[in-house]
Parts: structure tokens; C-alpha cells; sequence
């Protein structure tokens, strides 16, 4: 004789089969979601690198002020895509003048699924140095 507490046998299974339909409908939501957070951890890389960029192309734009001297000590120092990597610099190339670098780089969402999800974004990063 059965306990009276205790679920029969084919009650057993169809709870198992009621944990498996809800795993299958919750599981492409947790996915979701760690590909969105690896897609924030990547655009929070890329931000740090394009701060490092940013710090690099000033360094040598204060000895040379000059865009190509910037941009390659940008690229050099991060190894970023070059296509959408974007140097700039503005003001004073007089020795003691104030020179602004700016960085500007458009990465590609990197995670396929999530990627449509997030809008293109644009990482810039400006930087004022004194003309060595």
C-alpha cells in the first residue's frame, strides 16, 4: 500500500516532465543573457584599450605633432582594428602648445545572437598634452 504522502509513480514522471519543459523554456533566456554580459565585458575591454590608445598617440604627438606619428603609436600600443580606429589631433604644434588627440574606434558587436540587440557604438576618447 502506497504512503499517503507519496506521489504515485506516474505523478513522479510527469513532474520530471514538467522540470524538463520548463528548462527548455528558461534556458535560451539564462543564454541570452550571459551572451548580452559578454558583449558588455567586451565593449568594457574595448573601452580600455581605446583609453590606452588615447594615452599612447598623445605621448608621441607631444615629441612629433604630427597625425600619422599619432595614429601609429595608437595602433602599436593596442593592436585595435585599424579600419575603425580613428586619430585626430587639433590645437597648437608649437613647441610649450597645448595639442588635443582625440581617439575614436567602432568596434563590431562580437557576440552574433546579442549583437543586433545592442546599438553601433562609437568609443571616443580625448586627450590635451603640451608640445614637447
Amino acid at each position: 500500500m502506497d504512503a499517503p504522502n507519496r506521489p504515485a509513480d506516474g505523478q513522479r514522471r510527469r513532474d520530471r516532465g514538467q522540470a524538463a519543459v520548463e528548462t527548455a523554456l528558461v534556458l535560451p533566456l539564462i543564454v541570452a543573457v550571459v551572451l548580452a554580459l559578454v558583449q558588455i565585458g567586451l565593449l568594457a575591454r574595448d573601452r580600455i584599450l581605446v583609453v590606452h590608445s588615447v594615452r599612447e598617440a598623445a605621448r608621441a604627438a607631444a615629441v612629433e605633432p604630427s597625425t600619422q606619428a599619432a595614429s601609429a603609436s595608437a595602433w602599436a600600443a593596442t593592436g585595435l582594428d585599424r579600419d575603425k580606429l580613428q586619430v585626430e589631433i587639433a590645437g597648437s604644434r608649437t613647441t610649450g602648445g597645448l595639442l588635443k588627440v582625440t581617439v575614436r574606434y567602432r568596434p563590431d558587436p562580437a557576440v552574433p545572437l546579442v549583437g543586433r540587440l545592442f546599438p553601433a557604438v562609437t568609443i571616443e576618447e580625448t586627450l590635451t598634452v603640451r608640445v614637447e
